[in-house]
C-alpha cells in the first residue's frame, strides 16, 4: 500500500513538472484561437470517447458546460486558468498507458499538448465554429486589378499569399461555350457562335450573359441540380416503386428559377406553401418537395413505419438542403463533433410531423387539377359558401374540394373481428363482422362521408358508440358501386370523442367475401345555406365533384387542431421505443427562432431564411460556386460542420452570401452573373506541373474551370449539335430509348414505352426517373438514384462510360444526326465534313494532325461499311442501303469518335 501511494506521488509530481515547462513555454504566444486550433484536436483525439455519442467518465469536450462541468469523480477535468490542476492537461502527459489519454490512439504530439495548455492556462475560453456565426459585410480587399470584379480581389489576395500568379483569358469561343453550359447546360447553338464570334462589342460576352440568363433553359439546368437536393423521382420507390405523378413540381422549381424568383420564398414555398395566407395553385405544387420522399406501397407493411421513415427523411434532407449540416446521426445520439443535441434533432421533427400524409397507397393527400367543368363548380360551391358561411367554412370546404381533407384512412380501423385490413390498405369485413375506428370528434359533424367499393347487393353498416353494444348512429344500406364511389351519410348531431364500431351485414353474399372495401371516411358539417332554395343542388355538386378523378399532385396539408400528432424522442433512434415529448424549437447553437414566427412548418422556413441564419445563405452560394468552379469554396456541399473542409476562401464566400442575402435580395441570377463576369471565371483552363502538383483540385482557381459535364449536359449536347434537339419545356416525364430488359418491375407491370414525335429528344431533365432502375446512362455519369437527398455528384472515370458513349443507341443515333449534318454542308468533300462535325461540336478549328487521325478512322470504317451490308444496315437502322449509305455510315463512327474527345466531354 505504501509502495502504490509513492508511485501515485510520483506520476502526479512528473506531470506537474512538465507542465510548468510547457506553461512557461506557452506564456509568450499568441491567443489560442478554439475553433481553428483547439477543436481540431478535440475532434480528431478526444471527441470519438468523449462527445455526442460517448462521454466516458462522464465528461465531454462536444458543449461547454459539459467540458467544464463535474465528471463522474465529482470534480471538473478542466479548470480555466490553471493547468497545472487540470485532470485533462495532466491525463494527457501520463507515463502510465492505463491512464494517458487518449488510450486506444497514439499519443498527441508535444505541439498539440503545449497548444491545449496555452488553451486552458488563457481561460479555456469556447469558440464557435466560424460557420455558425452569421456572415458580415466584409471589406474588399484593397487589390489594384486590371480587369473584373470584387471576387478577383479576394482571389488575387489568395494567389499572392501562396505565390501563385493568375491564368491568362480563356479564348473567345472556349468561354462561349463554358458561360453557355454554366447558365443553360446546353451548348450553343451556331447562329450564336457564329453572331459572337463575329462581334467587335467591347460588351459583347456581358451582353451574352445576361441573355442567357433570360433563356428559359436557364431554369432547367439549374432545376437539374435542385432535383437531387429534392430527390425528385417518377416512382415511389422501396420494392414495388409505383409510379408517383409529380411532375408539375419539377416544372414549379423550372419556372422559378426562370422568374428568379428570391431564395427566401423559394424555400418558404417548397417547405410551407400550404400554410401561407391565401396560398395559390402553385404554392401547393411547391410543397411536393417534401412530398417526394418514398412511400412503401407493398403489403404486409405498416404505414405508420414508412410515414415516421419520411418524417426522418424530412428532417435530415431540410438541415442537409438548406444548412449544410449533417444531422442523420443524431436521430440515436448527440451529434459525435458538432454542438447539436440528440433532443434536438426531435423538436426539429416536431415541426414536420403535423403533415396529412400517412403513406396511404392512393398518395393522399393530393392537390386536385380539374377540367373546365369541374373548375366552374369549384366557383359555385365557393360563391355559395361565401354567401351563406363563414370566414372559417370558406377555408374548410375549400381545403375538402382541394385536397379531400381532413379525413381518416382505413389503417386507423382496429378491433377487427371477422375483418382485415387489407393488402394493408383497405378495410374490409366479412357479414357479421366488425371493426374499430377510434377516438373520432364528432362536436359539430352531420355527415360521415364514406368512399368505398362493393359490387354486393343488400349490405348494411351499423355504426355504434363506444362499444358494439352501444348507442346506434348510423344504419346504413350499402349499395353496390361502380368502381370507387364517395358517398355522404348524415348522422345525428354527437358531442365529444367517442370510439366508433362499424358492424357490416349481408347474408346474401358467401361467408368469406367483404361486405364493401373502404379507402377512407371523412366527418363533416353540412354545407352552410342548408334549408334555402338550391342547397340541394349545391350538396348534390359537391358530391359529384368529391367523385371526379381528375389530375393530382401529392401535396403537404398540415393537420388541423384536434388531430395534431404529439412529438416524442425515439430512445436511441428506435421509432418503436417512445421517450419524452418535445415541442416544435431549432438547435440553440444557430440563429434564435424568429419571435413572430408560428411553431409549424412556414415558422422553420422563416427560421432558415432569417438573414440571422449563418448558414443558409452561405450554402446557396456555395452550392452555386461548386456548379461553376467543378468545386465549392467548402469543398464538402453537405458538411459545413467541424469535420467538413476548410473554405479554400472564407472572407469571398461570407462577402457573396452578405451581398445575396443584403444587395441581391436572395435573387440567384445576379450571384450567377457576378460570378461569371468575374476574370477569375474567364481564366484559361490549361495549368501547369508545378501548378497541379500545388493545387490539383484547384481550389485556389490560378486557372479557368476543367471538368467533366454532367450525365444530363453530356447527353443534352450530342442531342443539340446533332440537330435533333427538343427544346420544349415542361410536361410529364417521357422515356427516351434505353435497351431492353432494363426494368425488371415487381407486381405493378409498368413497361418502359419509348417515346415518338421527337419526345425522345427532350432534355434529359425530362427523363422518367424511376428509384429502383434510373436511366442507365445517368448512372454510368454518376446521376443518383434520388432515393435520398444528394447534395453533390462526386465525379468518377470509369470504362463504363466510355463504353456508354460508344455504343448507346441514344449517342449513336446522335452521332448518325450529325454525320448527315457533316455530309449536307460538306458536299461531297471527306475532309469538310470532318471539319464541319468538329467545329459544330466545340466550336474551335480542327487541327491538321487531328483532321489526319479522324481521316484515318473514316478510311478504316468506309471499308468495313462498304464490305459489309449487314453491318451497314444494323448501323444505319434500315432495311434498303443506297450508293451514299456507307459514306454516311464512315462519318457517323467519327462523328461518334467526336464526341467521345476529352474536350467534348470536358467544360473547360
Amino acid at each position: 500500500m505504501l509502495y502504490h501511494s509513492t508511485m501515485r506521488i510520483t506520476v502526479v509530481l512528473l506531470p506537474a513538472i512538465i507542465i510548468g515547462s510547457m506553461f512557461s513555454a506557452c506564456h509568450s504566444k499568441k491567443k489560442v484561437n478554439y475553433s481553428t486550433e483547439v477543436k481540431p484536436i478535440l475532434n480528431k483525439h478526444c471527441i470519438s470517447c468523449h462527445g455526442g455519442v460517448k462521454q466516458s467518465g462522464g465528461f465531454s469536450v462536444l458543449f461547454k458546460e459539459e467540458a467544464l462541468g463535474n465528471t463522474k469523480s465529482g470534480k471538473p477535468a478542466i479548470i480555466p486558468g490553471h493547468p497545472e490542476k487540470s485532470e485533462f492537461i495532466r491525463r494527457l502527459t501520463c507515463k502510465d498507458p492505463k491512464e494517458r489519454m487518449p488510450q486506444k490512439g497514439a499519443k498527441l504530439s508535444e505541439q498539440e499538448i503545449e497548444l491545449l495548455t496555452q488553451w486552458v492556462k488563457e481561460g479555456a475560453e469556447w469558440g464557435e465554429h466560424w460557420a455558425y456565426i452569421p456572415p458580415t459585410d466584409i471589406q474588399v480587399p484593397d487589390i489594384s486589378i486590371k480587369d473584373g470584379n470584387n471576387i478577383d480581389k479576394f482571389i488575387q489576395q489568395k494567389l499572392k499569399e501562396e505565390k501563385l500568379s493568375s491564368a491568362a483569358e480563356a479564348d473567345k469561343m472556349t468561354l462561349l461555350r463554358r458561360v453557355c453550359f454554366d447558365i443553360t447546360g446546353l451548348p450553343p447553338t451556331t447562329e450564336l457562335a457564329a453572331s459572337f464570334a463575329a462581334s467587335k462589342d467591347p460588351a459583347a460576352y456581358e451582353k451574352l450573359v445576361d441573355s442567357l440568363l433570360q433563356s428559359p433553359h436557364f431554369g432547367e439546368h439549374w432545376a437539374s441540380m435542385w432535383l437531387d437536393l429534392a430527390r425528385y423521382s417518377d416512382t415511389k420507390g422501396y420494392e414495388r416503386d409505383m409510379p408517383r405523378n409529380v411532375w408539375r413540381y419539377r416544372d414549379w422549381v423550372i419556372d422559378a428559377f426562370n422568374t428568379n424568383m428570391q431564395y427566401d420564398s423559394f424555400v418558404i414555398k417548397q417547405l410551407a406553401g400550404d400554410l401561407l395566407p391565401a396560398p395559390t395553385t402553385a404554392d401547393f405544387i411547391a410543397t411536393a418537395f417534401h412530398r417526394n420522399t418514398m412511400s412503401n406501397d407493398e403489403g404486409g407493411t405498416q404505414d405508420e413505419e414508412f410515414r415516421t421513415a419520411a418524417i426522418i427523411d424530412r428532417v435530415n434532407t431540410t438541415m442537409e438542403v438548406f444548412q449544410g449540416m449533417t444531422i442523420g446521426c443524431v436521430q440515436c445520439h448527440s451529434h459525435p463533433y458538432d454542438p447539436i443535441r440528440f433532443e434536438d434533432y426531435y423538436k426539429l421533427m416536431a415541426f414536420l410531423n403535423n403533415t396529412r400524409d400517412e403513406d396511404t397507397y392512393m398518395e393522399h393527400p393530393t392537390y386536385r387539377f380539374y377540367d373546365s367543368l369541374g373548375n366552374e363548380e369549384v366557383r359555385k360551391i365557393g360563391d355559395w359558401v361565401s354567401k351563406y358561411g363563414t370566414v372559417t367554412q370558406q377555408q374548410e370546404v375549400k381545403e375538402f374540394v382541394q385536397v379531400l381533407e381532413p379525413k381518416v384512412h382505413a389503417h386507423t380501423f382496429d378491433q377487427y373481428i371477422n375483418g382485415a385490413l387489407l393488402d394493408t390498405k383497405y378495410t374490409g369485413v366479412r357479414p357479421n363482422g366488425s371493426c374499430r375506428l377510434p377516438h373520432q370528434n364528432l362536436d359539430g359533424k352531420s355527415n360521415l362521408w364514406m368512399n368505398y367499393t362493393t359490387g354486393n347487393k343488400g349490405g348494411t353498416m351499423i355504426v355504434k358508440l363506444d362499444s358494439l353494444n352501444g348507442t346506434t348512429l348510423v344504419t346504413h344500406s350499402i349499395v353496390p358501386t361502380n368502381g370507387w364511389q364517395a358517398i355522404e351519410i348524415p348522422i345525428p348531431a354527437t358531442r365529444g370523442t367517442h370510439d366508433l364500431y362499424f358492424i357490416f351485414k349481408n347474408s346474401g353474399i358467401p361467408a368469406d367475401w367483404s361486405v364493401c372495401v373502404i379507402e377512407w371516411l371523412a366527418f363533416r358539417e353540412n354545407l352552410p345555406g342548408k334549408g334555402i332554395a338550391g342547397y340541394e343542388e349545391m350538396n348534390k355538386t359537391l358530391v359529384n365533384l368529391v367523385n371526379k378523378s381528375p389530375d393530382n399532385i401529392p401535396v403537404m396539408i398540415e393537420n388541423p387542431i384536434g388531430i395534431q400528432r404529439i412529438t416524442k424522442v425515439f430512445e436511441r433512434g428506435n421509432w418503436l421505443v417512445k421517450g419524452k415529448t418535445v415541442t416544435p424549437d431549432v438547435p440553440h447553437t444557430l440563429n434564435p427562432f424568429p419571435a413572430k414566427a408560428p411553431r409549424n412548418r412556414l415558422g422553420l422556413a422563416e427560421w432558415l431564411v432569417d438573414t440571422a441564419n449563418p448558414l443558409s445563405a452561405r450554402v446557396m452560394v456555395n452550392r452555386c460556386w461548386e456548379q461553376v468552379f467543378g468545386i465549392g469554396i467548402i469543398e464538402t456541399l453537405e458538411d459545413f460542420g467541424t469535420q467538413g473542409f476548410a473554405p479554400s476562401h472564407p472572407e469571398l464566400l461570407d462577402y457573396l452570401s452578405y451581398k445575396f442575402m443584403h444587395s441581391y435580395k436572395w435573387q440567384l441570377k445576379p450571384l450567377l452573373k457576378e460570378i461569371v463576369m468575374s476574370a477569375t471565371y474567364r481564366q484559361d483552363s490549361k495549368t501547369t506541373p508545378i501548378l497541379l502538383e500545388k493545387d490539383p483540385a484547384n481550389r485556389l482557381l490560378a486557372r479557368g474551370p476543367h471538368f467533366r459535364l454532367t450525365a444530363e449536359e453530356i447527353r443534352d449536347q450530342a442531342l443539340v449539335i446533332s440537330g435533333v434537339f427538343n427544346p420544349s419545356l415542361h410536361g410529364p416525364s417521357v422515356m427516351p430509348y434505353q435497351p431492353d430488359n432494363i426494368w425488371q418491375t415487381v407486381y405493378n407491370g409498368a413497361s418502359w414505352s419509348t417515346a415518338t414525335n421527337g419526345n425522345q429528344y427532350r432534355r434529359a431533365l425530362y427523363t422518367y426517373h424511376k428509384r429502383t432502375s434510373p436511366y442507365p446512362s445517368m448512372i454510368t455519369f454518376d446521376g443518383s438514384s434520388r432515393e435520398v437527398c444528394l447534395q453533390r455528384r462526386i465525379r468518377t472515370n470509369t470504362p463504363l462510360q466510355a463504353l456508354t458513349t460508344l455504343n448507346d443507341p441514344v449517342y449513336m443515333d446522335a452521332a448518325i444526326a450529325l454525320a448527315k449534318r457533316m455530309q449536307e454542308k460538306a458536299k461531297g468533300n471527306v475532309a469538310t465534313a470532318i471539319k464541319i462535325g468538329y467545329e459544330l461540336a466545340l466550336f474551335q478549328p480542327l487541327q491538321p494532325q487531328k483532321l489526319a487521325i479522324l481521316q484515318k478512322l473514316y478510311a478504316t470504317a468506309l471499308s468495313t461499311y462498304q464490305s459489309d451490308a449487314n453491318a451497314l444496315k444494323k448501323l444505319l437502322k434500315v432495311q434498303d442501303t443506297t450508293p451514299d449509305s456507307a459514306n454516311l455510315a464512315a462519318l457517323a463512327i467519327v462523328a461518334n469518335a467526336i464526341m467521345n474527345l476529352d474536350e467534348f466531354l470536358i467544360k473547360s
